[in-house]
């Protein structure tokens, strides 16, 4: 019976970001895929229902050694990078169950501030015009995510599937080196699984993924395809409590191109930190808060930093799942 209660508990308050993602080696250094995005509990899609969620992205990090960043049209040295972004979510999580399990449909609309400095930009062809140091600053929205992931049980294995597409309709800054949009279409394909002892509070979750792109039409610059994976092993101390370690690993597997890309500029990042989930109600809602932090390294033609994940995730409405013969 402790056992069942647990996991109840570690069911509902299940982050969304097991299934919906929001939008930021590559064009710019990043990919509309938010690395870090999942982790705990990333292979268990919540019961059906309509859920919301609200995810705050803060990042610091630089692109040292004298290396060339592909952004804006231009080719930027000595960078380093700011950002400030909120990520509000909806998912709905269908009542039928298809190929025996449930399917989530979520949209994600992205908004947030951005800084971006470089000691010096390249234009022209192969880059060879100097046009000297910049520092470019944005508030605005994005570009809009949808996804639809599939899910599974069985006993203590919870597996997902899904697809995640960038919309490319957000405030595009033509010609700046800061972007929240990225002004073009793009496809992640990724799977989870985790494996949760309620017994124990034991939560192990892995996940794979690749990101593809298309080309930005503003720079005729096409981004690679690019390969995560993320994993998280956290302790659920009791009802209200958990916290374990996190980490991602990115690696560009085909270089940028297009006519206007100078170099393949296939990029690669390794991130490893901490993560604390804190469980709670107000009133009769149950509420899950979690905050994850990463410190990246081995970084190569992408920046380096540290990122700061605070998420707030809550069920808007709870749907009997609909019964099958």
């Amino acid at each position: 019976m402790k056992s069942e209660k647990w996991l109840g508990v570690i069911l509902a308050s299940v982050s969304m970001l097991t299934c919906v993602q929001s939008a930021t080696a590559a064009e710019r250094g990043a990919g509309f895929y938010l690395l870090g995005g999942k982790g705990a509990a990333a292979g268990i899609l919540p019961p059906p229902g309509v859920y919301f969620q609200n995810d705050i992205w803060i990042y610091d990090g630089s692109l040292g050694g004298g290396a060339q960043l592909p952004t804006g049209g231009r080719v930027a040295v000595g960078v380093e990078g700011k950002a400030v972004l909120e990520a509000p979510t909806v998912m709905w999580v269908l009542p039928e169950e298809v190929m025996g399990g449930r399917l989530g449909l979520g949209a994600t609309i992205p908004f947030g501030w951005m800084e971006t400095q470089a000691d010096l930009t390249l234009t022209g062809p192969g880059g060879g015009v100097l046009t000297g140091a910049i520092t470019d600053t944005v508030f605005t929205i994005g570009d809009p995510i949808v996804s639809a992931t599939l899910g599974w049980d069985s006993g203590n294995f919870h597996w997902t599937t899904g697809v995640l597409v960038n919309v490319p309709v957000g405030d595009y800054q033509d010609g700046e080196i800061s972007n929240v949009a990225f002004h073009h279409w793009g496809a992640d394909l990724s799977a989870a699984v985790t494996w949760l002892d309620p017994t124990i509070g034991l939560d192990l979750s892995a996940v794979i993924g690749m990101t593809f792109n298309a080309e930005n039409p503003a720079t005729d610059y096409r981004t690679g395809n690019e390969f995560h994976f993320e994993w998280a092993a956290v302790k659920h101390f009791n009802e209200q409590f958990d916290a374990g370690l996190v980490g991602y690993y990115y690696n560009q597997v085909t270089g940028d191109s297009g006519d206007g890309a100078f170099g393949d500029f296939k990029g690669r990042v390794a991130a490893i930190g901490a993560t604390i989930g804190w469980n709670f109600k107000a009133g009769e809602l149950p509420i899950s808060a979690r905050i994850k932090y990463f410190h990246e390294f081995e970084a190569k033609n992408r920046a380096e930093g540290d990122a700061v994940f605070l998420t707030i995730s809550m069920p808007l409405s709870i749907t009997k799942p609909v019964a099958t013969r």
